[in-house]
């Protein structure tokens, strides 16, 4: 009877393991084809996000990339691309198939007997199609680009540039160049000279260290060459994709074929355009015929990325996907999303990362080009930045956190700068609402301001005093250490840089008021200060002291190797004077 048991229960348990959900149970699964972009699938790899889907017999898709910010720092888009085949498999409800394979990175398209693989080269900013079928089919790859000629942004359409509610004057969003070239199409948008950044710093009366400050979207270019080994140019035409009138460049296949295969080749980079046009060439001579090695690493690098950290969860012994599974679900789905930008120059953005879609399938009222964001491109807002990043440090996703903290180190020495000229003292000073240069967003620092009013204070209700927010990225910067064992010395000039901002800018503040720079207790008066963005005029907000506590404290629990002397004397006169709790 005991043995009997016994095996009864280990069968049981092998029943139980059966059904515990594997990451390919998660993996999105679609037996129809998609009414339009906003039914498309996300696919990435790198620093490039991709909007997959099939519409009416075609395969389509959007392309981004991190950093591709223009004149007015609006994100982007690369391009879409429309992939046609003749005779067409994808004609007829039946059988069709597209999937997101999560395990391994890349979506599987797929009817009557053609599959077209679709892949982003992690460690190479490259786009890989490729098709096989069981007949020859004759491919056609066209570039659709809405930017084929300036278009004037108007209205709320501007909510996705720096300029926002309150653009100064006409905008106009300058065309790219596309050109068929070498049996491809190259297609780049270069950055005029006059840009939003010499827009801010004249508005913001720091003309006087401009030469000193940096400057991220300057001589700016990106863009990309599309190719394929059997493919030739094959003429333009015009079209319409909801709201947006378009111009395509086609690629056609020279003869039909049972392979097709279709590269796009990415580069960004700020310098002259014959830099650019070089590093692009070099690009895609390095990686002729490499393909299938740069798909292994590729695979490699996404097996690995989920040994990482999953959460798979199953209500009871229950096969249904319900709420249970539904959690394990989003969580895999939004972390590959996050996993799309692992090595972006930019943090991926809290509105839409790099999948946005037409926003009129959002709100018919906006009837704007894809290329449209609510809240901005190159602007950064950190209370909502640090919901995406935080998580990181406890999936283990340290690699990931890089491009918004050294996103943060890029900006000290401007943050610095506007310190000094509008203060006279030290420290790095973040505003809320950040441009990717470090100044205030022009529009929320607001051009119509009192004569006499601070020229380096935001002119704005929710945003004034609200310098608190980076505390929370130099926190992510101390914890390395403790999660990922990194050596986080790099990290200390800035962290420190923050602290005394607010310790000599409140001292600064108290003696405009009176002749002491303390309290009678030799503390430091925080007022005015903003608690959360919701508490205006505070005068010690828990949520600022708390910040300088643990801050000041973990960075005086290193080691001796990892602390200066000079700097552990400093922060232990600086803990002196936080006010406490």
């Amino acid at each position: 009877m005991r043995n009997t048991i016994l095996i009864l229960l280990f069968f049981t348990t092998l029943c139980l393991k059966a059904q515990i959900p594997v990451l390919d149970n998660y993996n999105q699964i679609w037996n129809t084809q998609s009414n339009n972009s906003s039914e498309s699938m996300p696919l990435g790899g790198g620093d490039i996000g991709m909007n997959v889907w099939v519409e009416k017999g075609d395969l389509y898709f959007y392309f981004s990339r991190s950093g591709t910010f223009d004149e007015h720092n609006t994100l982007l888009k690369l391009g879409r691309v429309k992939v046609s085949l003749t005779p067409n498999p994808f004609e007829g409800k039946e059988g069709f198939h597209q999937e997101l394979k999560l395990k391994d990175g890349y979506i599987l398209v797929g009817q009557n007997e053609t599959k077209i693989k679709l892949w982003v080269d992690v460690f190479k900013p490259i786009i890989h199609v490729d098709l096989e079928s069981k007949s020859p089919l004759k491919m056609t790859a066209s570039y659709e680009s809405w930017r084929h000629q300036n278009r004037i942004s108007k209205g709320k359409e501007n909510n996705a540039n720096s300029y926002k509610w309150a653009p100064q004057g006409d905008l106009i969003i300058f065309k790219d160049s596309i050109a068929f070239e070498n049996n491809g199409l190259k297609f780049y948008h270069r950055n005029r000279e006059q840009t939003v950044f010499d827009v801010a710093v004249k508005q913001q009366k720091m003309e006087s260290v401009k030469d000193q400050m940096m400057n991220p979207i300057a001589n700016l270019t990106f863009g990309g060459f599309m190719k394929g080994d059997n493919l030739k140019p094959d003429g333009t035409y015009l079209g319409k994709y909801q709201d947006t009138d378009f111009k395509g460049f086609n690629l056609t296949s020279i003869e039909p074929s049972k392979k097709h295969s279709l590269e796009i080749y990415l580069n960004t980079i700020q310098s002259d355009f014959s830099t650019w046009n070089n590093g692009l060439k070099s690009l895609i001579a390095e990686n002729k015929n490499t393909a299938k090695q740069s798909e292994k690493n590729t695979i490699k690098w996404w097996n690995n990325f989920w040994n990482r950290s999953f959460i798979f969860t199953q209500k009871n012994q229950s096969t249904a996907k319900d709420s249970v599974y539904q959690i394990g679900q989003n969580y895999q789905l939004f972390r590959y999303m996050l996993g799309c930008n692992a090595y972006g120059k930019y943090p991926t953005k809290f509105n839409g990362g790099l999948f946005t879609v037409d926003p009129v399938f959002t709100n018919p009222d906006l009837n704007f080009t894809p290329d449209f964001r609510n809240w901005g491109g190159g602007t950064m807002t950190a209370q909502n930045q640090r919901l995406v990043y935080h998580p990181m440090v406890k999936s283990g996703d340290f690699e990931m956190i890089k491009s918004q903290l050294n996103y943060y180190l890029s900006l000290q020495k401007n943050a610095e700068l506007r310190t000094k000229v509008y203060w006279n003292h030290n420290g790095a000073s973040f505003t809320e609402q950040l441009e990717n240069f470090g100044l205030p967003n022009p529009t929320e620092y607001e051009w119509k301001r009192p004569i006499d009013y601070d020229p380096g204070m935001e002119y704005n209700a929710w945003l004034e005093y609200e310098w608190d927010t980076v505390f929370e990225f130099c926190q992510m910067m101390l914890q390395q250490k403790e999660y990922a064992g990194e050596d986080i010395q790099k990290y200390n000039p800035f962290i420190i840089s923050c602290l005394r901002f607010f310790d000599e800018h409140y001292q600064y503040l108290a003696k405009k008021r009176g002749r002491k720079a303390l309290d009678g207790n030799g503390h430091l008066v925080l007022f005015p200060g903003s608690a959360v963005e919701t508490y205006k005029m505070t005068n010690n907000a828990n949520s600022t002291i708390s910040a300088l506590k643990i801050i000041t404290e973990s960075l005086l629990n290193l080691s001796e190797k990892e602390l200066s002397k000079e700097d552990g004397e400093y922060l232990k006169s600086f803990q002196t004077r936080i006010p406490p709790l």
